[in-house]
């Protein structure tokens, strides 16, 4: 079954790269948006997520991977059906790579990055997921 591919996005000052890194292992809670909820319960183990810093950063500056499907959000109130799959830190990106170098990428205008700003967790292509780790001076293997 082939891996897909994601993107997260979170302040640094509330959950940032390198908390994950220090913790390990994070279950990806706080997620309050129908479309980025489906796209959190389609991850699967093994699955490739951008770490994405929002606000002040405005950058991609790691890799994480996907080691549990969603369960609940321990952080919402019981039945209101809102999930956090566990992520883990894979690789920092050599160098982060900005949301004005993403838009000014053409291969890479059309991402939800881009289109709907505002969306907290997103699938990427792995075109786009390639380039960006291109852009980012980030190999995996």
């Amino acid at each position: 079954m082939a891996r897909s591919h994601w993107l997260v996005k979170s302040e640094p000052n509330t959950y940032g790269w390198a908390q994950l890194v220090a913790e390990k292992r994070t279950l990806w809670t706080g997620v309050r948006n129908f479309t980025a909820r489906n796209h959190l319960a389609a991850m699967k183990p093994g699955d490739l997520v951008l770490f994405y810093h929002t606000g002040e950063g405005k950058q991609v500056v790691g890799v994480a991977t996907v080691t549990a499907e969603a369960q609940p959000d321990p952080t919402a109130k019981a039945g209101e059906g809102w999930v956090a799959p566990q992520l883990a830190p894979l690789k920092p990106l050599a160098a982060p790579v900005t949301l004005a170098a993403i838009k000014a990428e053409a291969s890479l205008r059309e991402i939800p990055l881009v289109k709907l700003s505002r969306l907290s967790a997103m699938p990427l292509s792995k075109a786009a997921f390639d380039r960006i780790l291109a852009l980012g001076k980030t190999r995996l293997s």
